[in-house]
């Protein structure tokens, strides 16, 4: 019997050794996605996305566009909920690692904490959700897709029998696909854990989009969706005929003048991970926003359509309105795959977890870049982004009231 068991163990101990030695990578990635979020090292993590999980690199298109240089102070402090809030501490307290202010051509205020440096290319979670949209609209004007009340399905045939089975386009970059999916990042076995896990362990992100079922009518009810997302990416593959990055290369990246290369997270069958895994550096962030801000021109020449960015910063259904709604637990209204906060003068941002923005505010010219390693992000239900939002007012405030 002592044989047998000690026969066992050898058996047991080789197939360990064959499964380390035949899926090291995998296994690596598996032990980067579950301490990607620890206090000790998400900071580090964040700025270094491309040594945990397989990536594509996008090359930049020179000549370099660069900002001016016209420094200011930041306000010492800013008022939310009728109390006033230092701004030192806030950036403190949300483990701020970057903020760059843009008013107008100029960079206003730039900093790096944590020990994180300038040419770190950042993580963007969900503010890579803007970046699609933006694609997106570009597809639309040149016509390879001709009406947003088309199901997905005219595009995509594979979501057929799925939850995604005669949901419009706009409905989908609304996130009003009535799909049902799980977006806690506290509950392990949730859909966007269960994501990450593909992204760790190998898979293909078009098979689990076509594993959903729906549990609520379409085009009424708001339900934050990361995979919409990657489905619309899905549909512009289809309508285009090209890949993600070629499109994103072509379309977008080579006009912006960018300083360094955007990073895409892939797939292990090397599609980009277009919900959420773009990475670049803070100034680039700044580019696009400052894209959006100029209306979609940058030297004179109209890269995204001026229509399609007022269309996706312009929620146009009751249940997508900014304010207090039964259908969404935020305040905030959405667009296309963009944000508006309430009582909004001429602002929309760009949205990541762990306290990722982009904040424009064409009103005052101004466009705010903050990233973040914030593990608190979801405390208070999302009091961490209504709390951003009068902070970024009162700084754009501020860097306006000083200008020239």
């Amino acid at each position: 019997m002592k044989s047998i068991a000690v026969k066992i163990l050898i058996v047991l101990a080789v197939l360990v050794v064959l499964v380390a030695f035949f899926f090291k990578s995998e296994l690596k990635q598996l032990n980067h996605t579950i301490k990607l979020f620890n206090p000790n090292v998400i900071v580090h993590n964040f700025s270094n996305m491309q040594t945990m999980a397989p990536t594509v690199t996008i090359k930049r298109t020179p000549p370099v566009q660069h900002f001016g240089r016209k420094p200011l102070p930041l306000p010492e402090s800013f008022t939310f909920n009728k109390n006033v809030f230092d701004v030192e501490n806030w950036l403190q307290n949300t483990s701020t690692t970057a903020l760059v202010v843009v008013r107008g051509n100029d960079i206003v205020h730039e900093q790096y904490r944590l020990g994180t440096e300038e040419y770190d290319q950042r993580i963007s979670w969900s503010v890579a959700k803007s970046f699609l949209s933006a694609l997106f609209g570009i597809a639309v004007n040149e016509g390879a897709i001709a009406d947003l009340n088309a199901p997905v399905t005219e595009y995509v045939p594979r979501l057929k029998g799925t939850g995604y089975e005669g949901v419009s386009i706009k409905n989908v970059l609304q996130m009003s696909s009535g799909i049902h999916f799980n977006e806690d990042y506290g509950d392990f076995n949730s859909d966007i854990n269960r994501f990450g896990r593909i992204m760790a362990l190998g898979g293909s992100f078009d098979d689990f989009a076509s594993s959903f079922s729906s549990n609520r009518e379409q085009g009424i009810y708001m339900h934050y969706v990361s995979i919409d997302t990657h489905v619309i990416g899905m549909v512009l593959r289809a309508a285009t005929g090209e890949s993600i990055v070629d499109y994103f290369n072509d379309r977008l990246w080579s006009k912006l003048g960018t300083e360094r290369d955007a990073i895409y997270i892939t797939d292990s069958q090397g599609e980009p991970m277009v919900l959420g895994g773009l990475n670049l550096i803070s100034r680039d962030y700044a580019r696009f926003g400052k894209l959006y801000r100029d209306f979609g021109r940058v030297n004179g020449e109209q890269v995204i359509p001026e229509q399609w960015i007022q269309s996706s910063i312009t929620p146009d259904a009751p249940h997508l309105m900014p304010g207090k709604r039964s259908t969404s637990s935020t305040t905030f209204g959405y667009g296309y795959q963009w944000w508006v906060p309430e009582n909004a003068d001429q602002e929309f941002m760009a949205i990541g977890i762990y306290g990722q923005f982009i904040y424009i505010n064409r009103a005052l010219d101004v466009v705010i870049v903050k990233n973040s390693a914030d593990i608190n992000f979801m405390e208070n239900n999302g009091e961490a982004n209504l709390k951003a939002v009068a902070a970024f007012r009162a700084i754009a405030s501020s860097v306006s009231d000083k200008g020239e």
